[in-house]
């Protein structure tokens, strides 16, 4: 039998998601982390998405996004106003939803060629 690995396309790609780490093509990442098309930027300091403030909206937007998912973990938890006010003011829409649903919906729209991050919240290391 003929096996081939089809991979989604020319962008960084979300194959799985478990509670504690989400695999990144073959890489697990087990802290909060921005993905882009281009890019992942590790350790992101955010562990909490009732924590998010500004500071955090900045982080994102240096990447550039046309759109932003922000992954909140198992569950879908929404954010402080101020977090989703700062993309807001600057015209980019902001998606929450749980990891699982994100990276979903991150790979549909990277695979689309569209300019989208997502923010996953992974819980602190113990």
């Amino acid at each position: 039998m003929d096996l081939s690995l089809d991979r989604p396309g020319d962008f960084l790609f979300v194959r799985r998601v478990a509670a504690r780490a989400i695999t990144v093509m073959d890489r697990d990442i087990t802290a909060s982390f921005l993905l882009a098309p281009d890019r992942a930027v590790e350790n992101w300091p955010a562990t909490d998405a009732k924590a998010l403030g500004a500071a955090h909206v900045d982080e994102i937007l240096a990447l550039k996004p046309e759109l932003v998912i922000l992954g909140t973990g198992e569950r879908q938890v929404f954010p402080p106003a101020e977090f989703m006010a700062g993309f807001l003011r600057k015209g980019i829409g902001i998606e929450v939803m749980d990891n699982a649903a994100a990276a979903r919906t991150y790979d549909l729209l990277a695979g689309e060629g569209r300019r989208v991050v997502v923010a996953f919240v992974l819980p602190a290391s113990e």
